[in-house]
């Protein structure tokens, strides 16, 4: 969609298409999201925008004039037919963010979304891994090179809670071995600093002594694939697999699941959820506290095991 400068019109004769474009710019290369990210908040406007046009019928019909109670009645709608607490939330923040823009630029006078509630959605735990299960899948034998590389990656998934694109999207030098952390880009390009275990950094030194045997001259990337380039995500997630299968463990093992696995634990013993939720780099501690669930889970798991009055007879 292009953006078209030199529209002037108020906001009665301003064009929707002209209006979008001036959005798309704004979303696009004021606030620099992803093409992804952008086209997902243009895909939720124009739902909204498609809705007020059919119920409008013949008569014209504008985001520029929509109000509190036609947003409330289009969640409704979206509710009835099924769409996820969860979905509903992000197509309101999607509505709420271009009804900023529109006060930003004075083409309205107040934002109808603000009041607007979602249905609560509830909110799935996470899946984990034990520490059994964890050691057995990363005690693997060191056999070859790729060997060496899916250690070294796993490890530093468990240790330092990484998603899967930061983990990928490491270069060498992004590993600080003398202050024992690795400097991770993440959503939104912030960085972190976050700890690295003393497992984790032997099984890191033990591949970047081999790396120079598999990547391609001038490749900054610190994990890389038998071609020698920057390793794909997908192929993360196919060597987690293999190594799951290798070590005959029966559950599902994914990239993300050794991320909730990280946290969890971490919670479990240290019961600090500020610094749980820098090393994960969430934005709001509210992502983070769906894991003092799982913490309350296992309290829950030992009192009835152990305490007195809660065994059954």
């Amino acid at each position: 969609m292009r953006w078209v400068p030199e529209v002037t019109a108020t906001a009665g004769t301003l064009a929707l298409d002209a209006l979008l474009s001036r959005y798309h710019h704004h979303l696009f290369s004021e606030k620099r999201y992803s093409p992804r990210t952008v086209s997902s908040y243009e895909h939720d406007l124009h739902d909204f925008i498609v809705w007020l046009e059919k119920q409008a019928g013949a008569a014209e019909a504008s985001p520029l004039t929509a109000e509190t109670w036609q947003v409330r009645q289009w969640i409704s709608h979206l509710h009835r037919n099924g769409l996820s607490g969860k979905s509903l939330q992000r197509k309101l923040s999607s509505i709420r963010r271009f009804y900023r823009f529109l006060l930003r630029e004075n083409l309205i006078e107040s934002n109808p979304v603000v009041d607007v509630q979602s249905p609560k959605h509830v909110r799935k735990l996470p899946d984990t891994l034990d520490a059994e299960t964890i050691e057995r899948l990363l005690s693997i034998a060191p056999e070859d090179i790729l060997a060496v590389r899916d250690r070294a990656l796993m490890e530093l998934l468990y240790s330092s809670g990484l998603r899967l694109a930061e983990l990928v999207g490491l270069d060498v030098h992004d590993i600080d071995q003398r202050q024992q952390q690795v400097r991770v880009t993440g959503k939104g390009d912030k960085q972190r600093d976050v700890p690295v275990g003393r497992v984790a950094l032997a099984a890191l030194q033990a591949w970047l002594q081999q790396r120079g045997n598999l990547a391609a001259q001038g490749e900054t990337a610190l994990f890389v694939s038998k071609h020698g380039t920057r390793l794909h995500p997908r192929s993360v997630q196919f060597r987690l697999n293999h190594w799951r299968l290798q070590q005959g463990l029966e559950q599902h093992v994914h990239p993300h699941k050794l991320r909730h696995s990280f946290a969890s634990h971490l919670l479990e013993s240290s019961g600090d959820l500020r610094a749980v939720q820098e090393m994960l780099g969430h934005a709001d501690i509210s992502t983070t506290q769906i894991y003092t669930h799982l913490d309350f889970q296992h309290l829950a798991s030992v009192y009835d095991k152990a305490h007195p009055r809660a065994k059954k007879k």
